[in-house]
């Protein structure tokens, strides 16, 4: 379902296109981790934010071409020191993309993560869905801001059909069984998991 999500998102929708620098937020989850994917495989420059730095080894591994670890450094700051704080009259500086499914107190500081005539993708707002919002940053910039929600079979169809023919590979952090399904929720709840958590009714012990 995650992964269904990001790939109409982005892949869809057509809002990544090669060279593109995509500054994903939360990607150490089910949509982040296929966003890092996904980007990679059209040629995109991934920026992966997370909050811990063995997992942004990981997304290194699987495609991330930069990691910020968002506890130890804001992603705003970062993005102004190495791609430059966006201008209102030059295309030079800033992301073009932000994929943002977090909202919440991440949403300021995205507005002024993108560039002139820059995208920020949504599908969802884990952090809170009523945030802050500057539209000053909207018209002077030329934001566009799209929503994505779910999928749809076609988009479901085509991942699975790049999945068989070796094109995406989902991260899988571990399979447990159904008597264990308790340990994966307590690692979900302590966020000490990078991917998806697959629980197998039938696994063995």
């Amino acid at each position: 379902m995650a992964y269904g999500t990001a790939h109409r998102m982005i892949v869809t929708k057509e809002t990544v296109k090669a060279g593109d620098k995509v500054l994903i937020l939360g990607a150490s989850g089910g949509v982040g981790t296929a966003s890092v994917i996904l980007c990679k495989k059209l040629g995109a420059h991934g920026i992966a934010a997370v909050g811990d730095d063995d997992k942004g080894e990981k997304l290194k591994a699987i495609g991330a071409d930069e990691v910020v670890n968002y506890k130890t450094e804001n992603f705003l700051d970062y993005v102004k020191k190495h791609h430059g704080k966006p201008q209102r009259y030059s295309y030079d500086t800033g992301v073009d993309v932000v994929i943002n499914y977090t909202g919440g107190d991440t949403w300021a500081p995205t507005l002024r993560c993108v560039k002139l005539g820059g995208k920020i993708l949504v599908c969802g707002a884990t952090a809170g869905y009523d945030p802050t919002e500057d539209l000053r940053y909207i018209w002077s910039f030329e934001i566009q801001v799209i929503g994505s929600n779910g999928f749809t079979d076609d988009d479901f169809r085509a991942l699975l059909s790049g999945v068989v023919a070796g094109d995406y590979e989902p991260l899988i952090d571990q399979v447990l069984p159904l008597s264990r399904a308790r340990e994966g929720l307590a690692r979900l709840a302590d966020r000490k998991f990078i991917g998806k958590i697959v629980v197998d009714p039938w696994g063995d012990e």
